[in-house]
C-alpha cells in the first residue's frame, strides 16, 4: 500500500516527473465552495462527512483575492456552490467581482433563500446562470430525501428564476428510489422551462458513500431510466437538453476523474484549501495547502498535493502498462481509496483492476433487494447534518456504531 503520509514512499521523479511548470495546463474550472452550512440535509450531499471539522470560513476579501488569483492563472468558469451558497450575505459582492474579472458564473443551489429580491440583485451583479437542484418529481420524495418542505418552495423559485429570465439547469440526483420517477422528473422540468436538464445518478463519495446500501440502484433501473431519457431526447429535440450520467458502478472503465487530478478543476473549501476535485480532503496524508498561507499558482503548479497524481509517473500495475491508462488517467482516486483503501491502486470500477470484484459484490448486493421497498422501511439512512456530521468524524471507521453500513455492509 502506499502511504500518504510519508511522501518519501512515492520517489519524487516518480510523483512529479511529468508534472513540470511549463508542461501543466492552467485551471479553467474554478468551484468557489463559499460555506458548507446549508438548509438541506441530503442523504446523497458530496461535502465531506466531517464538515463540522471544518467550520471557518473566508471573509469576503479572502474570497475576493481567490477569483483575482485565479482569473490571473487563466480560470474562465466560476461556480459558486456549497453547501448552501446563499447563506452568504456577500454572495453578490462575490458574483459582481467575478463578472468584472471576466468569468462565466454559475449559481448551484438548492433554491432555498432566492428571493426575488435576490434575484435582482444578483442579476444587477451580472450573474449568467443558475442550477437548481430538485431530489424528486414528488413533495413526499423530494421532501423526505431532504428531510425538509421545500417542494413548493423550489417550484415557486424556478418560476422566479425563469421570470428574471435566467438559463436555467434544473439538476436531480438519482438512485434507486427516484430512478423509476424519472419520465415525471423530466415532465417536471419541461414544464417548469429549464434549458438543461442533468440527471445526475448518485456517485458513491460523501454523504452517498455512507448510505450507499440503501442509495444503490438495480442495473434494470438504470437500463429503464436510460431508455426513458432517449425517448425524450427525441420528443423534446434542443427544447431541453437532456444529461443522464450513469454512475460508475455499472461501467467496466473508470471514467477520467474531473479530466484529470489537477487538470482543469480547482475546488476552494470554505476555509481556504485547496483542493484538485470536490472530494480530495477524504484522502489520508495528502496535505492541501491554504489559499490565505499560499499563492494559488504556487499551489496549482508547486503544491506536492496537486502534483501528486499528475502524469502518470506514481501509477501502480496495472494502469501503469495499460495500452488505455491516457484515456482513463488511472479513474478516481478518491473512490480507490474508499473501495480498496490505497489512493494509488487502479480505481476498482474498472475490470482490468484486481479489486473489481468489490464493485461487483456491491451491485450484485443492490439486485438482491427488492427496488420498490419503501426507503423508510429499509435500514435508515444518515441525513447530512451537524450532529451525523460529528458522529462520523468521531467513529473510529467513519461510520458510526449503530449505523447498519457499519455491520457488514461495506466493501
Amino acid at each position: 500500500m502506499t502511504d500518504l503520509s510519508r511522501p518519501d514512499t512515492i520517489p519524487r521523479t516518480a510523483a512529479l516527473s511529468e508534472a513540470k511548470p511549463e508542461a501543466i495546463a492552467p485551471p479553467l474550472w474554478l468551484l468557489a465552495e463559499l460555506t458548507y452550512r446549508c438548509p438541506l440535509h441530503c442523504v446523497f450531499c458530496y461535502n465531506p462527512t466531517n464538515y463540522t471539522d471544518h467550520s471557518r470560513e473566508l471573509s469576503t476579501a479572502q474570497w475576493i483575492d481567490v477569483l483575482r488569483e485565479a482569473r490571473a492563472l487563466g480560470a474562465a468558469q466560476l461556480g459558486f456552490s456549497g453547501g448552501e451558497p446563499l447563506l452568504r450575505d456577500d454572495l453578490e459582492v462575490l458574483v459582481g467581482e467575478a463578472r468584472q474579472l471576466g468569468f462565466y458564473t454559475n449559481l448551484i443551489t438548492s433554491g432555498i433563500g432566492l428571493t426575488d429580491a435576490r434575484l435582482d440583485a444578483l442579476k444587477a451583479a451580472g450573474l449568467d446562470h443558475i442550477q437548481l437542484s430538485f431530489q424528486d418529481s414528488t413533495q413526499e420524495l423530494n421532501d423526505f430525501l431532504s428531510s425538509t418542505r421545500t417542494f413548493d418552495l423550489k417550484k415557486r423559485v424556478a418560476a422566479s428564476i425563469k421570470a428574471h429570465d435566467f438559463p436555467m439547469v434544473l439538476n436531480c440526483v438519482l438512485h434507486r428510489f427516484n430512478l423509476p420517477h424519472v419520465d415525471k422528473i423530466i415532465d417536471m422540468a419541461l414544464a417548469m422551462g429549464a434549458e438543461y436538464l442533468e440527471l445526475a445518478n448518485t456517485q458513491y463519495y460523501g454523504w452517498a458513500h455512507t448510505n450507499r446500501a440503501q442509495l444503490m440502484p438495480t442495473a434494470e433501473q438504470l437500463q429503464e431510466a436510460e431508455a426513458v431519457v432517449n425517448r425524450y431526447r427525441k420528443e423534446t429535440g434542443e427544447r431541453c437538453k437532456i444529461f443522464f450520467v450513469v454512475p460508475d458502478y455499472f461501467e467496466t472503465r473508470p471514467k477520467r476523474c474531473m479530466n484529470g487530478w489537477g487538470a482543469v478543476f480547482l475546488g476552494i473549501a470554505p476555509d481556504g484549501a485547496a483542493l484538485p476535485c470536490h472530494t480530495a480532503r477524504s484522502l489520508p496524508g495528502l496535505m492541501f495547502p491554504n489559499v490565505t498561507e499560499t499563492p494559488l499558482r504556487e499551489i496549482w503548479y508547486e503544491s506536492d498535493a496537486f502534483n501528486r497524481f499528475r502524469g502518470f509517473g506514481w501509477m501502480k500495475e496495472p494502469c501503469r502498462s495499460c495500452d488505455e491508462k491516457e484515456r482513463d488517467l488511472g479513474g478516481c482516486r478518491c473512490q480507490a481509496y474508499l473501495l480498496t483503501g490505497d489512493p494509488a491502486n487502479a480505481d476498482p470500477v474498472c475490470d482490468k483492476s484486481p479489486e473489481h470484484e468489490r464493485v461487483v459484490q456491491v451491485v450484485r448486493a443492490a439486485a438482491n433487494r427488492a427496488p420498490e421497498q419503501p426507503l423508510v422501511k429499509e435500514q435508515p439512512v444518515l441525513f447530512r447534518n451537524d450532529a451525523n456530521s460529528r458522529r462520523l468524524a468521531s467513529a473510529p471507521d467513519g461510520h458510526p456504531p449503530d449505523h447498519p453500513v457499519s455491520r457488514g455492509d461495506r466493501t
